[in-house]
């Protein structure tokens, strides 16, 4: 056979998919969405909602697409990019697939609904799938760990940490995505001189919370930068 028919079966024996690595926080816990496979492979076990792109989408359509369909989640109100590729040749038994993994993030996210090939969809603890450390379909678990620390790292050095967040927010609820992200706390009022000090990170709304018992609070938005100059680096303890 030609070199170049072979390269041409080649190619068509591969495939291209999409899985989604969707972080919320809900009740200060850092959760990813999950759905229950309908089918095979891997009848029944849990795994990041994704699926085939199809010929006529862009890979970021096909996400979007297979995030409604199994999930019943509009990912329009998200924070989506790309998070790399996976192409181990074992990661697929149905052969030779090509993941294009995307990492999203939002607030509070509403409880989501299965469809299609999914069973189920819901929302899982993190920290606890990273226990337990097996269980996700494909490779999924280490897409999940990936995902993971680039959030980590993001809200290090960007102002990712809104996207967890409403339109307006306190500081102390800012500080919340640090510590349950990080799963460490810091320091209330070094967290609040860094955050202020950092020109475009957040901006007032003139507006105040009151909560139903302690002090009114002052609501912020997220300000017009994206790159944060000092970053504010974990394992400080206080957010400096």
């Amino acid at each position: 056979m030609d070199d170049w028919l072979k390269d041409s079966v080649e190619v068509e024996a591969s495939w291209v998919t999409v899985d989604l690595a969707i972080f919320t926080i809900r009740d200060d816990r850092l959760m990813v969405l999950l759905i229950e496979r309908g089918v095979e492979p891997f009848l029944g076990r849990p795994a990041l909602p994704g699926g085939y792109v199809q010929k006529n989408e862009t890979l970021r359509d096909g996400a979007l697409r297979e995030l409604w369909e199994e999930a019943g989640i509009d990912g329009g109100r998200l924070h989506l990019e790309q998070l790399g590729a996976y192409g181990d040749p074992q990661r697929d038994p149905r052969g030779r697939v090509v993941t294009i993994a995307y990492l999203a993030l939002g607030p509070d996210l509403p409880a989501p609904v299965g469809g299609t090939d999914a069973r189920r969809a819901y929302w899982a603890s993190v920290s606890q799938l990273m226990a337990e450390a097996k269980g996700l379909a494909f490779d999924h678990l280490a897409i999940l760990s990936d995902a993971l620390e680039e959030v980590r790292r993001k809200i290090e050095y960007t102002a990712a940490a809104t996207a967890f967040c409403g339109e307006s927010f306190t500081l102390s609820e800012l500080r919340t995505v640090y510590e349950v992200i990080w799963g460490e706390g810091l320091d209330p009022s070094n967290f609040r001189r860094k955050v202020l000090n950092t020109v475009g990170f957040v901006e007032s709304t003139g507006e105040r919370w009151h909560p139903p018992t302690g002090r009114p609070a002052g609501l912020y938005r997220r300000g017009s930068a994206w790159l944060l100059s000092p970053p504010l680096l974990r394992g400080t303890g206080n957010g400096a």
